[in-house]
């Protein structure tokens, strides 16, 4: 059978270009942290409807010359609706109408339609149950794979999985991007996706394990790879396209949401390749890893 492409004469390179930006991932995230937005820090959501489109920079700039330096200004569902995010000052929950004042005395008149205050523990409580779920996501996940496949096969898609995220983070932590609920959701598809991208792989893999029995291992995983490669990438393709109209034209609200799925995607795509594979030969998968145990009592069903 020909191999059209190779991808285990270089997992060597991926593994050490894997663990290059893994570190620099962690290391961002120990010293450095998380742009945290208002979900997770506390604040002030004030959301103001006008009759007419306003400059959302303006309303920036007054806010941030009246000593709202960490505001954000959006807007929410139409260019009429305006969404403004002031950070938590203190435990202030009046801030909302003050910030509603300060705007229509600087000429932004409009309807407020609503104010919500975070607490900085809410948000602590928030970020806490999040990175809870996760990891439970993690652990369900790494079981489901030891009883759907082999234990090897877990391994090898957790660590993928946790590689997706570290990554993930790590991009959010080193550009400074906000990290909110929406990055969070997204966080846990990518979960999903990425699974099911390396259960494809697994379940090929493992096919071949049983029939090939004249290849080798290196030769077996790189069959598996050719033959799931096109559906990996009309799916990876095709989700792309629908993810870059969405950070495109979907508004600032799901920006975060969409460029976290975004680089998932890619990550997943490759983790999907490299990483699982890379694990396989590490713990150097064998055919008698996944031969099919004979029933209790075959061999005696054999005899005359």
């Amino acid at each position: 059978m020909n191999i059209r492409f190779q991808f285990m004469k270089y997992r060597k390179i991926a593994g050490i270009a894997s663990m290059i930006i893994f570190s620099i991932s962690v290391l961002s995230l120990t010293f450095r942290g998380l742009s945290l937005g208002l979900d997770f820090s506390g604040g002030t959501l004030v959301e103001v409807t006008y009759e007419t489109p306003v400059e959302l920079e303006s309303i920036r700039n007054t806010l941030i010359a009246n000593g709202y330096e960490d505001s954000q200004v959006v807007n929410f569902g139409t260019n009429l609706d305006v969404l403004i995010k002031v950070a938590d000052q203190n435990g202030n929950s009046s801030i909302g109408e003050a910030v509603y004042s300060l705007l229509n005395e600087k000429g932004f008149q409009g309807e407020l339609k609503r104010v919500e205050f975070v607490g900085p523990q809410v948000g602590a409580e928030l970020r806490d149950q999040g990175g809870f779920g996760m990891l439970i996501a993690l652990f369900m996940i790494l079981i489901y794979v030891a009883f759907r496949f082999q234990y090897k096969f877990a391994l090898g898609a957790v660590t993928a999985l946790a590689h997706d995220v570290v990554i993930i983070l790590g991009l959010f932590s080193v550009f400074a991007w906000d990290f909110d609920l929406t990055v969070l959701a997204a966080l846990l598809a990518v979960i999903g996706y990425s699974l099911n991208d390396t259960i494809v792989v697994s379940d090929r893999i493992r096919e071949n394990f049983r029939t090939q029995r004249e290849m080798q291992p290196k030769d077996m995983i790189d069959l598996s790879l050719n033959q799931t490669l096109g559906r990996t990438v009309v799916t990876s393709f095709t989700t792309l396209l629908v993810l870059f109209a969405l950070f495109i034209f979907g508004g600032e609200m799901i920006k975060g949401f969409s460029l976290a799925l975004i680089l998932g995607v890619l990550v997943g795509t490759y983790s999907s390749i490299y990483i699982v594979a890379n694990m396989l030969m590490s713990l150097t998968l064998t055919q008698e890893d996944l031969a099919i145990p004979e029933p209790e009592g075959a061999e005696f069903d054999e005899l005359p």
